[in-house]
């Protein structure tokens, strides 16, 4: 769905302001959204796989390990797919009031994408590129948004998200680097006018959600606290947006309506957009592609 057919529908969850920061900037911060009770359903989930990973040497399709990972001192950079490996997270991204939020962004017909847990070890949690992520799974419509939850408190030192307001009104970059690979990063000559001003943190305590519109550009600093930032990351679209490529983090739940009803016809905008690697044989993950002089660069 555009986003002026979007904005034809009133808000049930947000605010009208929060919507129309949403819109005009590209990302927004909600606090308070999530209660303590799905926080701690969370947490516990969490928790858990935290615990599974223990038993686990090296990246699979479950867990992206951080280095100096150990079962005694287990450290993550990702749970891929939680909603496939924890009923809780599935439950949280269908039931939860995440839906509403996701509706006032989509339009009230949404279908869920998918989902990853981002960690940022305490001490760790390397840097995030500025990238964007359309590009890596391109849909038919530039509706799909990132909502991210603060699972605990998230301050600046955590290495939080940074959003670059009014990057998503830009045109695309690409995703590719002068070689032709795919580096899923922004080049240093290729960033806003201005973009050092037009940079917020988006910190926030704990059940506060972080929305990003899928075109902004967007990354992150290194933890250089003793609290660990987990971010659970959700993506919707509308329900009449159609991905072009497969789907980079794929679940039982790719494509399922969350909110209202399945699309009878599909929408589509007049902007083009790159297109990524073929990832039906697999999806390494972001790390491999954001490495520069043999340092990994990791952590959204």
């Amino acid at each position: 769905m555009l986003e002026a057919d979007i904005l034809k529908h009133d808000v049930q969850t947000m605010t009208r302001q929060q919507r129309e920061q949403f819109f005009e900037e590209g990302c927004v911060v909600i606090e308070g959204a999530v209660g303590d009770d799905w926080l701690a359903r969370l947490r516990s989930a969490m928790r858990e796989m935290i615990d599974q990973s223990r038993s686990v040497a090296e990246n699979d399709d479950r867990f992206v390990l951080e280095d100096g990972h150990s079962p005694e001192d287990p450290r993550l950079r990702r749970l891929s797919s939680p909603v496939t490996h924890h009923p809780t997270f599935w439950e949280f991204a269908s039931k939860s009031p995440i839906v509403g939020v996701a509706a006032d962004v989509c339009g009230p017909d949404v279908k869920f994408y998918h989902s990853k847990l981002n960690f940022k070890w305490p001490r760790g949690g390397h840097r995030f590129d500025w990238h964007q992520d359309i590009p890596a799974w391109p849909h038919t419509d530039y509706s799909p948004v990132t909502i991210g939850l603060h699972i605990e408190d998230c301050a600046a030192d955590q290495g939080p998200l940074l959003a670059i307001k009014g990057s998503h009104k830009e045109p695309l970059r690409s995703m590719y680097d002068e070689n032709g690979n795919w580096a899923l990063r922004v080049a240093d000559d290729q960033m806003p006018k201005g973009w050092q001003e037009n940079t917020i943190a988006m910190t926030g305590p704990a059940g506060s959600l972080a929305l990003l519109n899928c075109r902004v550009i967007h990354g992150s600093k290194g933890n250089a606290s003793e609290h660990m930032r987990p971010l659970l990351l959700n993506v919707y679209s509308s329900a009449d947006s159609m991905p072009y490529v497969f789907n980079p983090i794929p679940s039982p739940y790719d494509g399922m309506i969350v909110h209202g009803q399945p699309a009878r016809r599909s929408c589509h905008d007049p902007r083009g957009c790159e297109l990524p690697p073929d990832w039906s044989k697999g999806y390494a993950g972001p790390w491999q592609h954001q490495t520069k002089g043999g340092e990994a660069r990791s952590g959204m």
